[in-house]
């Protein structure tokens, strides 16, 4: 942002003010890299099976009880106790290695009941 803003000083302004403004912006520019990265720099990407654990996805082929479902745009092997056939709204409960465990309805969920 800063970087477009010295850009645009340097052709609004006049002579001197122009380079002087340009200047303050590259410096301010890179105040702002420098803050950016120190903010990142340390933070891992949360990626992984077990991330999608609570996701509703789509079965692709049909559970019975092994099969594969779509979840985030990506196709993963899945496990259906109850069966689930092609085209059904499925929810991911858990993970075992890579297959995901999955239960039909997308309401699936711990029960709450006492």
């Amino acid at each position: 942002m800063f970087l477009l803003l010295a850009l645009a000083l340097l052709v609004v302004l006049p002579s001197p003010w122009g380079f002087i403004g340009f200047g303050i912006g590259v410096v301010c520019f890179a105040g702002e890299v420098m803050y950016w990265q120190r903010k990142v720099r340390g933070r891992r990407a949360v990626v992984g099976a077990h991330t999608l654990i609570g996701e509703v996805g789509t079965v692709v082929s049909p559970c019975r009880p092994t099969g594969q479902v779509r979840v985030s745009g990506e196709i993963w092997a899945a496990h259906c106790e109850s069966g689930a056939d092609l085209g059904e709204t499925v929810t991911v409960i858990g993970r075992r290695d890579l297959t995901l465990v999955v239960e039909r309805g997308s309401s699936a969920g711990p029960s709450t009941d006492g």
